[in-house]
């Protein structure tokens, strides 16, 4: 009977029921198979039926998971027209499997590590990829890009000695990079750069970078930029990497999308660094049910040729219920197990499979269950990389099941050790010798060295490597900077509309940056090369403005009305939309920023992208990607908008930044600025666009990014001073922006201030002026960090005998009194600088967790407004004897500290 208690499923379904009886028969029918055929038949016809329905495009909830086999059946593999010679590509694959082990077992003696059983178990999926399918450079500067497993480095290397490109000498320097000829431990493209495009060991990155990259490339078709539609990102990832929340964050655009140009592969050998990725549960149908939910066309290559036989003799389907209900961790034991432990624990739980595996030698039973795996057989590779470049309007993700060490022997494969082990024995090395059937001889082991070895450059397998790149488009994986003109200068009137100041208006740096980049992207040359990239809350920046005129991308346009249509400053999308609007996803938007930063090198066209952010959601929630940024040797503009941690009121402790450009520090490629005034920002960007994108100076690298802070403080913006050599004090970190004026041989202080903390400054000049009879000559510090840089270049310097001044010892050598230093983020930020400075120096900062209220209250709180400034600079002076210490006690008091 039916549970009157229990909700039913017709209770859930909105839809009337227009036929109640036909309803009804169709119900018992499932009840009558389920009798008499039993419960896995019911499921099988059900699941048959559904699929049916999905092929006929009834709008039905898509099936999730499918049975745990290859999509492709072996029957199906010859329809995919596989034209390479098997032998080759078999004995191309040994001596790659031969070098990775050889190359990281050698090195070990050093002590530097390295990763052998990643590649070990994915050769095939990057080789089969290498002769078939990933287009090279060499026919329109963009070929495919790849994003190569971090730990499968070594097999990379070794193919690039195989076709020539690398030495035993460059093998033998691998994870040895000191002296400058070495080879990287993983994908570095700023260590490599005529090799690795991608860094993708940061793990998670690399998809998330996938993605983004795959958008970006129909970006810049859709926007006439170069057409890049023939290119195919590839990525190829660890089913344990799939943990990290990048590597899913993204999924559901690529699907939306319909990134059909994007294919990963991901290398299911079912352990993590140090044991199962699913010990219990079964992570291929996990990430099945995932990438299908997602909207992702899904391509399972599981098992190789030799279960054939097994899956003709499963008439009840037991097999295939079996594989589906053992856990991975037990499926790594049976690699590990002899035959007779495999009768009892696989096939001994259900009478028809204890009657298959009479008919199984134990030679067959040991060979399917130790190695026989999809992802180690190319023709089965080969068939699911064709499959996902034939699907059309949906990215695919190809799941190939291989044994983490396979070929490397039974001290390796499917050990949950095996991430850390970095070497074998000659003994072992003989034996994979054998098993590979490479021709290197006993003598070739002499005094226990581990030879490489190469059949030389005119044999048949590397004449037949160098045929298939050069069908493909040349080498791959390659990087090119290609030999392009630099980009022209904007008009100098987009800079210098700054100069005269707001006059009585007040203006907020964000809104400065803003409008400088609105005029920017007019330019004939170069604007339409601009990127802006926003994560949310483009009004907050004041960025409506550029929505009519240069449109938010979209593949699909705009399909409806928009609400404001009939507002001046629109919601307006386009398929040529330059503004890439990305939601509330700091993540995604520095995944499109890496993209753009990079077109120069990955397609051989320079963009120019900014991406504005809340300060506070920048370096601290995404600082990995800026050093994946870094490590890609990517250019542009980074800007902190809303920065600061007493500038955005009412917002709290989240919001209130006080750390970025700390952060910021730790990255060799930013260089971090902090100005103060319109002018400032305009003379960093066209600095900024001239050392990127420009000629350049001999010796400068190009290869930096910048982060700007702007704040969304209305103040009124000055004109540029008269001072002789501003623009290069805006560019190095320092210039005086106001001299003190005061009684002569009065007191004097300088006070060094960055931000809005400059007009808290200011105000300070005006009271120790005007109520303690102080001089203090105010300086506009827009670089902390650069002063440091340059004073630790001075540094290095000395140390190879030469004598440099450091910048900021030279800017205030003929500043008397005591330095005094201000801004709106933690003391850290200046004291960068305090070991390089002669005179006394102390500063003023936004220590502790940022709190809500008034500007002036929060200010308050820290210490660093106009009266906290007065008291600390009175009390330097205090501490030389040159004012009273009754002024220190004096001034607390009347300002109520």
């Amino acid at each position: 009977m039916t549970d009157p208690t229990r909700i039913q499923p017709s209770e859930l379904d909105q839809l009337p029921d227009r036929d109640p009886e036909e309803t009804a028969e169709w119900r018992a029918s499932l009840d009558a198979v389920a009798a008499a055929a039993g419960p896995h038949r019911a499921a099988y016809l059900m699941r048959r039926t559904l699929e049916r329905a999905q092929d006929a495009g009834l709008a039905l909830p898509k099936l999730l998971e499918t049975d745990y086999v290859n999509t492709i059946p072996t029957a199906a593999e010859a329809g995919y027209g596989f034209d390479g010679d098997d032998e080759l590509e078999a004995r191309i694959t040994a001596w790659n499997r031969w070098n990775a082990a050889a190359m990281v077992t050698r090195g070990s003696k050093y002590g530097v590590g390295g990763h052998i059983a990643t590649f070990a178990s994915a050769a095939w999926l990057y080789e089969t990829g290498f002769n078939h399918f990933f287009q090279g450079k060499e026919r329109d500067g963009s070929g495919d890009q790849l994003f190569i497993q971090g730990h499968a480095s070594p097999g990379i290397y070794a193919r690039a000695f195989l076709d020539g490109r690398l030495t035993e000498a460059h093998l033998d320097n691998f994870r040895q990079e000191a002296a400058g000829n070495g080879l990287p431990s993983y994908p570095h493209p700023r260590r490599l750069p005529w090799l690795w495009e991608f860094p993708t060991v940061s793990m998670g990155l690399g998809p998330l970078s996938a993605i983004y990259q795959a958008r970006f490339n129909r970006y810049l078709t859709h926007r006439g930029i170069k057409d890049v539609s023939a290119s195919h990102v590839w990525a190829f990832l660890g089913d344990g990497e799939m943990d990290e929340p990048e590597s899913t964050a993204a999924l559901a655009l690529a699907a939306r999308e319909g990134l059909d140009n994007l294919t990963f592969v991901v290398n299911c050998n079912l352990q993590r660094l140090d044991g199962p990725v699913r010990a219990n549960f079964k992570i291929v149908q996990e990430l099945e049910a995932q990438f299908r939910g997602a909207g992702w066309n899904v391509v399972k290559t599981l098992w190789g040729t030799a279960w054939d036989e097994l899956f003709r003799l499963d008439t009840t389907g037991a097999l295939v219920r079996r594989l589906r209900e053992v856990p991975d961790a037990q499926v790594q034991t049976y690699q590990t197990r002899d035959a007779a432990y495999i009768r009892e624990d696989f096939f001994g739980k259900d009478p028809a499979l204890a009657e298959m595996a009479k008919l199984l030698s134990d030679d067959k039973i040991i060979e399917c269950f130790h190695s026989s795996r999809g992802g180690h057989e190319s023709r089965k590779v080969f068939a699911a990389y064709k499959a996902a470049l034939s699907h059309k309007g949906a990215p695919t993700v190809i799941l190939a099941q291989t044994v983490k060490g396979h070929t490397l022997g039974k001290g390796f494969a499917s050990k949950n050790a095996n991430h850390q082990m970095k070497k074998l024995t000659v003994d072992e090395f003989k034996e994979m010798r054998d098993r590979l059937g490479l021709p290197i001889p006993d003598s070739a082991f002499a005094d226990g060295r581990v030879p490489y070895g190469h059949p030389g450059a005119d044999a048949p397998e590397v004449r037949y490597l160098h045929e298939r790149r050069a069908a493909l488009g040349g080498p791959a994986p390659a990087r090119r900077v290609h030999p392009a003109a630099a980009l022209p200068a904007p008009a100098e009137k987009a800079f210098t509309a700054f100069d005269k100041g707001s006059g009585s208006q007040s203006v907020a740096t964000t809104m400065a940056f803003v409008r400088l980049v609105k005029d920017l992207v007019r330019d004939k040359e170069t604007g339409r090369r601009w990127v802006p990239i926003v994560p949310d809350e483009a009004r907050t920046f004041g960025m409506e403005s550029l929505f009519p005129s240069l449109g938010i991308y979209s593949p699909k346009g705009q399909t409806y009305e928009p609400v404001d249509r009939d507002q001046l400053m629109y919601y307006k999308e386009a398929v040529n939309g330059q503004i890439l609007n990305e939601g509330i996803t700091e993540a995604g938007s520095m995944a499109d920023f890496i993209a753009a930063s990079t077109a120069y090198s990955t397609h051989g066209e320079p963009m120019i992208p900014f991406y504005i952010f809340y300060s506070m959601f920048g370096w601290q929630r995404t600082a990995d990607q800026m050093w994946q940024l870094g490590d890609q040797l990517g250019r542009g503009f980074l800007v902190g908008a809303t920065a600061g941690r007493t500038t955005l009121t009412g917002e709290g402790l989240q919001h209130a930044d006080g750390h970025s450009p700390v952060i910021a520090a730790t990255n060799p490629a930013a260089l971090t600025y902090d100005p103060a005034f319109a002018y400032e920002v305009a003379v960093i960007v066209k600095e900024g666009l001239r050392r990127m994108y420009g000629e350049g100076a001999p010796g400068e690298d190009p290869n930096v990014f910048y982060y700007l802070t702007v704040y969304n403080e209305p103040m009124p913006q000055p004109a540029k001073p008269a001072v002789p050599g501003i623009d290069e004090g805006i560019v190095k970190g320092l210039y005086r922006f106001k001299e003190g004026s005061g009684a002569e041989g009065a007191p004097r202080t300088q006070l060094l201030a960055s931000g809005t903390a400059i007009h808290w400054a200011l105000d300070a000049q005006r009271m120790l002026a005007e109520e303690w009879g102080v001089t203090a000559d105010v300086w506009s510090a827009t670089s902390w960090t650069e002063l440091r840089r340059d004073a630790l270049e001075a540094d290095a310097a000395l140390l190879r005998g030469e004598e440099r001044v450091p910048y900021v010892r030279q800017a205030l050598a003929d500043a008397p009194g005591p330095v005094l230093a201000v801004s709106d983020y933690m003391r850290q930020v200046p004291d960068q600088i305090a070991q390089w400075v002669e005179q006394d120096y102390s500063s003023l900062g936004a220590d502790g967790f940022g709190l809500s209220d008034t500007r002036e209250a929060a200010r308050r709180h820290f210490g660093v407004d106009a009266p906290s400034i007065v008291v600390a600079a009175l009390a330097q002076l205090a501490r030389r004897g040159e004012v009273p210490a009754s002024a220190v006690k004096d001034a607390r008091e009347r300002y109520g500290l």
